[in-house]
């Protein structure tokens, strides 16, 4: 009787490296890296002129001081990208002018909506937020540990973001369905183009 051979799964053990499942024409380690750094420090800029704007028509205790809270955060996250762009010698994007205008022109208008819309605007932005820094954080391997644990705590900041945002009443936004969804494109329009840019 011959024996059965069991058939064990390829998994590999040991460090993952960032870029080791890359297929021909993916970006290298480095690239990709500088990619993913590129567009957060884009991202984390966008976020505190979204709140700077929403700031400059609700006040700053809006909703309870949550906004300010939240806006407080996201300089942090902003400072810590600003520091890695220096670092390690990352082209920001060229498209920081249009964050610049863009991301407190929608702070702003969602602001003068209501409390309840600028909540809105929060949670569609950072929902996506959520799965762009998940995403990012499946691409580094042990040799960006540092730079996977720092995304790990900002996305966790991030999410904390969102059910703030609907522990204030963004469901109750006027046109919250219509409004959610085009926030949520054009943030990730803003994160294709930030990437590439």
């Amino acid at each position: 009787m011959a024996r059965s051979k069991k058939t064990t799964s390829a998994k590999k053990t040991g460090p993952k490296t960032t870029g080791e499942n890359r297929l021909p024409g993916d970006l290298d380690a480095g690239a990709l890296v500088a990619r993913m750094i590129r567009v957060d420090h884009a991202g984390e800029y966008g976020a505190v002129r979204i709140y700077e704007g929403q700031m400059a028509v609700l006040g700053k205790a809006a909703a309870g001081g949550a906004i300010a809270h939240m806006a407080d955060q996201e300089r942090d996250h902003l400072a810590a990208f600003e520091k890695l762009i220096r670092e390690r010698r990352v082209r920001p994007t060229a498209l920081t002018p249009l964050w610049h205008l863009g991301g407190f022109a929608l702070g702003a208008a969602t602001a003068a909506l209501g409390p309840r819309a600028a909540m809105a605007c929060t949670a569609a932005v950072e929902e996506v937020i959520d799965d762009h820094y998940a995403g990012q954080i499946a691409e580094l391997g042990e040799d960006e540990a540092d730079l996977r644990a720092r995304m790990e705590s900002y996305r966790a900041d991030e999410i904390a973001h969102r059910d703030t945002a609907y522990d204030h009443g963004a469901r109750e936004a006027p046109c919250y369905g219509v409004l959610s969804g085009a926030i949520r494109a054009g943030t990730r329009l803003a994160i294709w183009l930030s990437e590439r840019v």
